[in-house]
């Protein structure tokens, strides 16, 4: 097991033994309208991880809501404004979840460019045919340049899939890694790709726990790293690496960009990541709903928070517009080629 899953497990394990005793405070909420509501406002003001960051005064956004509550109002319109409320947070790992709704803040990504159209790429630049396994697609592109696109980190990787994808791509002159859209999932896969890339131990940030209610009540960073993968992998070392984002990249796809930023011979290429640096957790409203919020921030290897999102290297912003793909071009993309056929 690697450094950062066990600081991980312990991570989760100290989340437990903190916050979980919250649940059992002499408070007690009733199972109408107004107790609810309270049990939901507080959660989120004792377990919160970002209020300071994002300068959000809990206790007026609560007061405004609270406001409009009405003692027989029903599940739905109650679910409604309880589900309004938490979009305050501007927080995609915020869920609010009843047996006929999960709520989800949309705007992270949705007010943004999307920047990136699968069957644009696909057709023009992969023209359908490439290989494809363990969550894995790639090529070797025109001008021996290799490419890799990882649409989700919810997929496994496979060491010895991976394996014979860089032995495929270990010849080219440089390598494209497309997350685009990549929305997260587990932050263990981060490991298994950061180890092709690095002959060494290198920094990978590090993590807090809440250590009391106080909106500043956290524990002290703990440092993680992520080590090289065995000599017995394949690795793509000593050769330039592009990493391609769009605002579509969430969590854990943030946290790998965080990373791969760091590595002198990776350039970011793209637009801002989404975000979502905050470990989540989970918790119950007394009448059986449950709460999902970010309870743990995650900072980058460079010591800042990645809340707001990782920008590309300076120099390499760009986007690709609508019409772009549907002329059949991916100027993001464009750039990256560009980028390594010229060095």
């Amino acid at each position: 097991m690697s450094y950062f899953r066990n600081l991980l497990t312990t991570s989760l394990i100290l989340l437990n033994l903190l916050i979980l005793p919250a649940c059992k405070d002499d408070i007690s909420y009733s199972d109408d309208p107004y107790g609810n509501f309270d049990a939901l406002a507080e959660i989120i003001a004792t377990r919160y991880c970002f209020l300071e960051e994002k300068g959000i005064d809990w206790d007026e956004v609560t007061a405004q809501y609270r406001a409009k509550i009405t003692p027989d109002m029903s599940d739905l319109q109650l679910f409604g404004l309880c589900a309004e409320m938490l979009d305050q947070l501007r927080d995609g790992h915020v869920n609010l979840t009843s047996r006929f709704d999960t709520s989800y803040y949309r705007k992270w990504w949705s007010d943004y460019p999307q920047d990136f159209n699968l069957r644009t790429l696909q057709e023009y630049y992969l023209d359908f045919d490439y290989y494809s396994t363990s969550g894995l697609n790639y090529k070797v592109l025109d001008g021996n340049i290799g490419y890799l696109y990882y649409p989700s980190f919810a997929s496994g990787i496979s060491e010895t899939a991976l394996d014979y994808a860089l032995a495929i791509m270990y010849d080219t002159e440089g390598l494209i890694i497309d997350i685009r859209n990549n929305g997260g999932g587990l932050l263990t896969n981060i490991d298994v790709l950061i180890g092709r890339f690095i002959d060494r131990e290198i920094p990978g940030g590090s993590i807090c726990h809440k250590t009391g209610p106080g909106k500043n009540d956290f524990s002290t960073p703990y440092p993680f790293s992520y080590s090289p993968a065995p000599d017995v992998r394949v690795k793509y070392l000593d050769k330039p690496i592009v990493l391609l984002t769009n605002r579509a990249c969430y969590s854990a796809a943030n946290a790998f960009a965080a990373v791969m930023k760091s590595l002198p011979q990776v350039t970011v290429i793209g637009a801002r990541t989404g975000g979502g640096s905050g470990l989540p957790f989970s918790s119950e409203l007394p009448n059986g709903w449950s709460v999902r919020f970010s309870a743990s921030p995650l900072y980058g290897p460079d010591g800042t928070i990645t809340e707001f999102g990782v920008d590309p290297t300076p120099g390499f912003e760009c986007h690709s517009t609508p019409e772009d793909f549907a002329a059949g071009r991916d100027p993001i993309l464009d750039t990256a080629i560009r980028h390594l056929s010229n060095r």
